[in-house]
């Protein structure tokens, strides 16, 4: 596991966490009420930001108590708390890499602004160190050129989404190959699927693209 690699708690369904969570990561920073998540599960963040607006005075005290370094900013901000917890984890803290549970789920409008966060051109630069996890989704995002994107146990299927404009896309390795494909608009490929244990090669020449490795919640094997 890497040294600097950050798992950065946000306040999202907790039912959404996988259940190995806390091992996912060597050191935790919380994002409002994601701070509280840690805490209650036994885990000290080694930093934790945002406007705590979605805790009580209460629970922001037991924060204040439990972790040595907080910042607290006023609700009327430019940024979003993610994008202040994703900020200080690579401008302070140095993460060579960052995991951010707890941001997927909820709230819809939270959701969208998570997933197009790496397009901005402060964060595009780090595009490739950030990972959104929860049960049933790993998204990696990725950046111009040649990939290879190797399997991981129990996510069967493979989404290919550019967020932004992307040219020369092509999928190959997949059940499903995609030659090259220019699109001026954002786009997702879903549900395509590994090939075994073999890699899938994805290439394009422009753009910011999220790879959505996934599986389904309860599976095939009975009724939903």
């Amino acid at each position: 596991m890497e040294k600097s690699l950050l798992g950065l708690m946000v306040g999202g369904p907790r039912a959404l966490l996988p259940t190995d969570w806390s091992s996912l990561a060597p050191t935790w920073a919380g994002v409002d009420r994601g701070t509280l998540t840690l805490l209650e599960a036994g885990v000290t963040p080694t930093f934790a930001v945002g406007d705590f607006d979605s805790q009580t005075e209460a629970e922001y005290a037991k924060v204040r108590a439990a972790v040595a370094d907080v910042a607290r900013v006023s609700p009327e901000k430019d940024e979003t708390d993610t994008e202040m917890g994703l900020r200080v984890a690579f401008e302070q803290f140095h993460a060579t890499r960052v995991l951010v549970l707890g941001g997927t789920g909820g709230r819809l409008d939270h959701l969208l602004s998570n997933l197009w966060l790496l397009t901005q051109p402060r964060f595009e630069p780090y595009a490739e160190r950030v990972s959104f996890v929860d049960q049933q989704n790993w998204i990696d995002f990725l950046l111009p050129g040649a990939h290879l994107l190797q399997p991981r146990p129990q996510f069967r299927y493979l989404g290919i989404a550019n967020l932004t404009a992307v040219r020369d896309l092509t999928i190959a390795g997949a059940k499903y190959a995609l030659p090259a494909w220019t699109n001026d608009r954002p786009f997702s490929w879903a549900s395509n699927e590994f090939l075994g244990e073999a890699p899938v090669r994805v290439s394009f020449s422009e753009g910011v693209v999220a790879v959505i490795r996934s599986r389904d919640r309860i599976g095939q094997t009975r009724d939903n």
